[in-house]
């Protein structure tokens, strides 16, 4: 009997254990198979978490931090957006926003609680002809699951939840081949 009831308990806890990976394996997310209408994929920007730094921004209450592939990089460092040449198709960025908090060791410094989201823009001059040679994707992380999906008109700021969801305001900068942020010095 009381072997019985150990190998009772025994595969009770091994279903629970189970049961409990799985529930985990379905619940955590691949982000880089998520993807925005007109077809720019998370998976595109794969390793962009290492990418160098271009320079880090505050918008509205969002630190944010701008990096960029090896080939924008190069560009930058060539003189691009300012020196009126557009840059190479391969250049992609990232820019990582988070919302603030204070320093519990430092009250004086603000920094990085949970992501709001991530922007990417990728230039591709024959994929996206009608946007600038540019296509742009805008992925929200919800700050309870730490998910991420494309963004909406629900978003803040508002996407049109498609490859060209960042031109509209990127034309502002057309003369800097649609691109606001310059590289910071060193």
């Amino acid at each position: 009997m009381k072997h019985q009831r150990r190998l009772l308990i025994s595969g009770t806890l091994l279903m629970i254990a189970t049961l409990g990976s799985v529930a985990f394996a379905v619940s955590a997310q691949d982000k880089y198979s998520l993807k925005v209408p007109g077809g720019l994929a998370f998976a595109e920007f794969k390793g962009y978490e290492n990418w160098q730094v271009v320079s880090v921004s505050e918008d509205g209450g969002l630190l944010a931090v701008v990096m960029a592939n090896p080939i924008m990089i190069e560009a930058y460092r060539s003189g691009a957006p300012g020196n009126g040449k557009p840059f190479p198709d391969g250049s992609k960025m990232a820019k990582v926003h988070w919302n603030t908090k204070k320093l519990e060791t430092f009250a004086a410094a603000t920094v990085p609680a949970t992501q709001h989201d991530v922007d990417f823009m990728v230039k591709d001059s024959k994929r996206f002809a009608d946007s600038g040679g540019w296509g742009y994707a805008v992925f929200d992380r919800d700050t309870t699951t730490e998910a991420f999906s494309p963004g909406t008109q629900a978003s803040n700021p508002p996407q049109a939840n498609d490859a060209k969801c960042g031109f509209a305001c990127h034309t502002i900068v057309k003369g800097r081949d649609y691109v606001f942020t310059d590289y910071a010095k060193r």
